[in-house]
């Protein structure tokens, strides 16, 4: 699941708008929007907490397939 997607849901669920949630996370608007829609030149930072919100925080991931051989 993209990083867009896990936000909108998680906020969904929690049944706040956009604007109630960027209070909430102590970030702008502009922020919460930013990750809603996928743009990639994001402030880890803010996105931090926005997801600390639901109890996560970014963290490397493998994003190399390993392959299986017979």
């Amino acid at each position: 699941m993209q990083l867009s997607e896990f936000v909108k849901k998680r906020r969904k669920e929690v049944n706040l708008t956009q604007e109630a949630f960027d209070e909430r996370a102590g970030v702008a608007l502009t922020v919460i929007r930013k990750i809603e829609q996928g743009k990639t030149n994001l402030n880890m930072d803010k996105v931090n907490l926005v997801l600390r919100m639901f109890g996560y925080e970014l963290g490397p991931v493998n994003s190399i397939a390993e392959k299986q051989y017979p």
